[in-house]
């Protein structure tokens, strides 16, 4: 079992910055695409960013030019920088990846993200 954590969340004035961290924990196991997601209260969770084991990266286009996805595969860790924050990027921060061969796919537990105005 795979267990992702995310770090870094916290509360943040409009346009400032904010650095999330996902490390997954565990033995013996290759991590093939990692991605961050978010939700906001009442709303669906939404896709931010995404990158492969190639370092291929995709953004939403709300975070475009403003958020810059990264992996560190030494340390089984993915990032989430976020700059020139906006109100609306509130939410909890999802980390996702999948793993293995199989590409079985594991959810962190979220880290609250507060920009307020």
């Amino acid at each position: 079992q795979v267990q992702p954590v995310e770090s870094g969340g916290g509360l943040v004035q409009a346009g400032g910055s904010l650095g999330l961290s996902c490390a997954a924990s565990g033995s013996r196991f290759t991590i093939n695409t990692m991605a961050w997601y978010r939700q906001a209260p009442g709303k669906q969770r939404e896709f931010v960013a995404q990158i492969t084991r190639g370092h291929s990266r995709n953004y939403a286009d709300s975070v475009k030019g403003r958020f810059t996805i990264s992996r560190d595969d030494a340390k089984n860790t993915v990032y989430l920088q976020m700059n020139s924050l906006k109100p609306e990027d509130t939410g909890v921060y999802y980390c996702w990846l999948t793993v293995g061969v199989s590409d079985y796919s594991y959810w962190g537990q979220g880290t609250q993200v507060t920009v307020s105005s």
